[in-house]
């Protein structure tokens, strides 16, 4: 069976290897082209993923990467698995996969089962992937949903071992959807509706945005206390029960927690109804860096204008090759804008915005851990006593103060 998978970031990737190993024929469809020749030549930045194992289902014709996406004419399952970000008014932007509904209309053939993975509010198959797919044309499709669950870097929880939530817009469209799956993914959770595995996937990661926030802005009172906040989250997660452990951090990042609960308060503005709770934890997690900043002056006794400062680690999380909503960044752009001469080091990223990552230097003002990948070598700043801040969400002792 030949599936066509849009996209091949961290979700559309994972799912081509996990399905192509399983013994499907994958098409893997990327408008990037850069992306594409990498990704035939062996290179890949999704953690787990190898050259030989890219090379070796290449060779093997059960993974394709491609920027044609007329080669997805022949294919029995398309699923959609590109980007929803949020634009600069954090409004949910669906460029990509109104994009992606335009090249299936074009070229997909009839009777297909179109999949989303792609994360939206609810009855966004129903009302939008489908009515712009049939828009102008009588051919028909059938439809399903099932929501990515990918954590980049994770090393327990993968494709294979996380369930996957599905649900189609009739029981033939589901079944098929649940047969292609299961051929990899070792559970299935069966939902009534699309939309409810849609909103599904919106809960899950603002029940994350929620707790962060709360454990951040509990750090905040923890302080004024001269309380450790992480000490005090080790002796509550001591309870068997009734409690999960979240640490403070400088704010969230990546694809999922910063971005899907402003899908779901978008929703909710649409129908009337509004969502304190959540658009405050998305207002305290953004609004953080400039909370830790205050936090670092008060720890170091001198205000940071015109110091020099070097950054550890810009990328949302460790090993993991992606800068999506870090708030490293929006770290190293408030601390500019204040005067503050800011270098970064991360041999992950290695560039961003045509700035370099720049070795790690021991003659600075401050340095700041923010995301410690594991090839990074801190001896440099332990051997020459750099004054250095650990700001990382790790319980890893990294020998400096911890400041959240």
């Amino acid at each position: 069976m030949k599936i066509a998978i849009i996209g091949q970031g961290y979700v559309g990737q994972t799912l081509a290897v996990g399905a192509a190993t399983s013994g499907f024929e994958i098409l893997g469809i990327d408008i990037n082209s850069k992306l594409i020749q990498e990704l035939m030549v062996g290179q890949s930045f999704v953690p787990g993923i190898s050259r030989n194992l890219l090379i070796s289902l290449i060779e093997k014709k059960k993974y394709t990467p491609t920027s044609n996406a007329e080669l997805m004419s022949n294919c029995e399952i398309i699923i959609i698995a590109v980007p929803t970000p949020i634009d600069k008014n954090r409004n949910p932007d669906i460029t990509l996969l109104r994009d992606a509904c335009k090249s299936i209309q074009k070229y997909a053939s009839a009777d297909v089962l179109i999949i989303s993975e792609s994360t939206s509010y609810p009855g966004t198959l129903r009302n939008l992937i489908k009515p712009m797919i049939e828009k102008n044309t009588n051919t028909r499709f059938e439809y399903a949903v099932a929501p990515e669950r990918v954590d980049p870097g994770n090393e327990k929880w993968n494709l294979r071992n996380t369930t996957r939530v599905i649900s189609g817009l009739t029981d033939s469209a589901t079944n098929k959807a649940i047969t292609f799956y299961s051929k990899f993914c070792q559970n299935i959770y069966r939902a009534s509706s699309p939309e409810v595995a849609e909103a599904a996937k919106l809960l899950e990661n603002t029940f994350r945005q929620v707790n962060i926030a709360l454990v951040n802005e509990f750090s905040h009172i923890m302080s004024s206390l001269d309380i450790s906040a992480n000490e005090v989250v080790e002796a509550a997660s001591s309870k068997p029960f009734g409690f999960m452990k979240f640490l403070p951090s400088i704010g969230v990042g990546g694809h999922c927690i910063p971005v899907d609960p402003e899908y779901l308060t978008y929703f909710a503005r649409n129908k009337g109804i509004r969502s304190p709770l959540i658009d405050t934890a998305n207002k305290i997690n953004f609004e953080r860096p400039t909370q830790v900043i205050d936090r670092i002056e008060k720890y170091v006794g001198f205000k940071l204008i015109g110091k020099r400062i070097q950054i550890v680690g810009i990328a949302y999380k460790t090993g993991v090759v992606d800068i999506r909503e870090s708030p490293a960044i929006e770290l190293i752009l408030k601390l500019r804008n204040m005067g503050v001469i800011v270098s970064w080091h991360d041999p992950v990223i290695k560039m961003w915005q045509d700035e370099e990552s720049t070795p790690l230097d021991p003659s600075v003002d401050l340095g700041l851990i923010i995301t410690p990948h594991s090839d990074i070598d801190l001896g440099v700043w332990k051997n020459s006593k750099t004054t250095v801040l650990d700001l990382s969400v790790t319980s890893q002792d990294l020998g400096w103060p911890r400041i959240l």
